[in-house]
């Protein structure tokens, strides 16, 4: 060998661009007709090119309180870990990659992002890592999030690895129906909880961005168990077929109570919030159907209720309702919640209110976190300090940031 030559480094592995772009290409191949069940094989064996070891898939589960992992031939099955208290919490929750020093070699945790919805988190070990490991671990998270997003539609080993408890009918009906649960582009960031999670019957929540405005909705129907799922089934499909009809908020409310009376009856009724919010200016349009007022969030503390005018339940042949509008300053935030959470008794016997839920709004709010982190950590703390939730009790939380997001379409 000549001098100045060096012999190679077999124990180096290419984690550059083009081996990257290479791999991740590979994968995305493979992936169109992979079975659900050898997902996790390729997701082991993907790591294991890269140098990495011991992978781990963390769903989170349907409690929101744990990541439990996803069993398959390849991966690392560990216990369940805490989303307030742990390495992969936090990434589950900061929505980024968190990093952990081992005696050999570094933990590595990334939130696996479909969009901007969390399924979760992939743990895995490195040696070492440099900026092109990590620029590679971020896209291949993306693309294993997207590829268990895919493949859950064909397979129920994803919705089993997220349940720790049996789950009503009712409750497997609604989850069924609900869109993901978080949603963030730079414009605008909504998060929705739903409780109890394996029992939840009648309140459900929707909502679509839709050019610049995004409608939302959060509905509680009446009564409990399968007679209020089938309510709540009925009245988020009417609501959708309307919004997608292009008609206004108060077309929506006569829509929906067309649908409820009709099928149910003069006797039920559902209690309904519907929200446009135009994303690019801030204004915001609403119509409360019975609904408690929601709360907006100024600097980190409830300034207000944003009250008005309301009209009756759905069901119950309200007249046409007027339409409430108010013009959001960047960084507020409208918390929508049903009557569940505030009509709640805390372990001293008395209703919670919704003193109670300020004040822990307040608590919460010091943090300075996102909306998905605030939301899942005030549902924990209103759990904690309920004591129990004996009837639905659902937060739906929207943060308005105003500015484009054109930039996002332009290749740099």
């Amino acid at each position: 060998m000549a001098e100045g030559e060096r012999k190679p480094d077999k124990a180096r592995v290419d984690r550059s661009e083009g081996f990257g772009e290479r791999l991740l290409g590979v994968l995305l191949d493979r992936a169109h007709e992979m079975p659900p069940q050898l997902i996790a094989p390729l997701i082991a064996e993907e790591v294991a090119r890269v140098g990495g070891r011991e992978v781990s898939i963390l769903l989170q589960d349907y409690g929101q309180e744990f990541l439990v992992p996803l069993p398959g031939r390849g991966l690392l099955v560990g216990e369940p870990e805490e989303i307030g208290d742990s390495a992969a919490g936090t990434a589950f929750l900061r929505m980024a990659p968190v990093e952990v020093p081992q005696t050999d070699g570094m933990r590595m945790y990334l939130p696996l992002l479909d969009g901007s919805d969390e399924v979760g988190v992939m743990a895995l070990t490195l040696g070492s890592v440099d900026d092109d490991d990590r620029r590679l671990l971020r896209r291949l998270a993306g693309l294993v999030a997207d590829m268990l997003v895919t493949k859950h539609a064909y397979t129920d080993r994803f919705f089993q690895a997220r349940r720790r408890e049996p789950m009503s009918v009712a409750a497997e009906m609604q989850w069924t129906l609900l869109p993901p649960l978080s949603m963030s582009v730079p414009q605008v960031e909504v998060a929705g909880i739903l409780e109890p999670a394996y029992d939840i019957a009648g309140d459900s929540i929707d909502y679509a961005l839709n050019d610049d405005i995004l409608h939302a909705a959060v509905i509680d129907a009446m009564g409990h168990g399968l007679d209020a799922a089938t309510m709540a089934t009925v009245a988020v499909g009417a609501y959708r077929h309307a919004r997608r009809a292009g008609i206004s908020l108060a077309e929506k409310y006569a829509f929906m109570d067309q649908a409820i009376a009709e099928q149910f009856g003069p006797d039920h009724f559902v209690t309904a919030q519907m929200m446009n919010l135009d994303i690019a200016t801030g204004r915001l349009k609403w119509v409360n159907a019975g609904h408690p007022a929601p709360l907006l969030i100024r600097n980190h503390e409830v300034v207000r209720q944003l009250g008005g005018p309301t009209t009756l339940p759905v069901g119950l042949g309200g007249p046409s309702p007027q339409i409430s509008e108010y013009t959001l300053q960047r960084g507020d935030r409208v918390l929508c919640y049903t009557d569940g959470l505030t009509e709640e008794r805390g372990m001293d016997g008395q209703q919670f209110g919704e003193e109670r839920l300020i004040a822990c709004v307040h608590s919460i709010e010091r943090r300075e976190e996102g909306p998905r982190a605030t939301a899942l950590r005030l549902s924990h703390a209103l759990k904690q300090e309920r004591g129990t939730t004996s009837d639905d009790a659902t937060l739906f939380l929207i943060e308005w940031r105003g500015g484009a997001a054109d930039h996002l379409a332009v290749l740099e």
